[in-house]
């Protein structure tokens, strides 16, 4: 009876932990979702809502906003740091300053909340902070490299990036369903600006139709 009572203890153990870590990614999903609709302010009673869980079982998993925040913006912040890492290394330092841009308003158009991820205290996630340390400095190298090849601006600072982040943002917020090509084409017109010689290629404009179109539903969405 006893190996029997053992097993059966083992396989509670082994649900209840299958069960925590489905919590666990079930609340990750729904922040990410309520994040990108409502902002990295959205209450934690709201999250715990959409996840189907209690607001206790959200705290036990993670006892913090910026826990939780940490958690959901791992990847995104991971992949900021190993793009500029690369963007770094690459042999021309003017075509990897002008990637990294262009990838990390990718990652805000596809995450909204990316942009003030960035410029966050951490507190106590550490793993965040290194990573965002890390991007930071590798793109400072990158500016250097690129200053030196004559082809960025002499007066480019790595302070511009968040005020770059903060305009596409309000691109994307404004033109709904037209924000990709929009946001496209405001990265090229940026690149532009911060070339020495003021010559890069612009990507398509959207049609005015699919702007005029967004737009509206980006207002009734707004007004929702």
């Amino acid at each position: 009876m006893e190996p029997s009572s053992e097993s059966g203890v083992c396989k509670r153990v082994r649900r209840l932990r299958s069960d925590a870590e489905q919590n666990r990614d079930r609340i990750i999903e729904a922040a990410r979702q309520v994040y990108r609709r409502e902002g990295l302010n959205a209450s934690m009673a709201g999250i715990a809502r959409a996840a189907g869980v209690g607001i206790a079982t959200l705290f036990r998993r993670f006892p913090t906003r910026m826990d939780l925040i940490a958690a959901v913006f791992e990847d995104a912040m991971r992949q900021c740091r190993d793009g500029a890492v690369a963007a770094r290394d690459a042999e021309s330092a003017w075509e990897g300053f002008r990637g990294y841009v262009e990838t990390l308003c990718a990652l805000q158009a596809s995450n909204r909340g990316f942009a003030e991820v960035l410029t966050m205290n951490y507190g106590s996630a550490k793993g965040m902070e290194r990573q965002r340390q890390e991007a930071y400095e590798a793109f400072t190298d990158l500016i250097r490299r690129a200053k030196r090849e004559g082809r960025l601006r002499e007066d480019f600072s790595p302070d511009d990036l968040p005020i770059l982040l903060m305009a596409n943002a309000g691109v994307l917020n404004a033109t709904g369903d037209a924000a990709p090509e929009a946001s496209r084409r405001l990265v090229g017109h940026l690149l532009r600006a911060f070339s020495e010689s003021g010559s890069e290629p612009l990507p398509p404009a959207p049609t005015p139709k699919a702007l005029i179109r967004g737009m509206a539903r980006q207002r009734r969405a707004g007004g929702a």
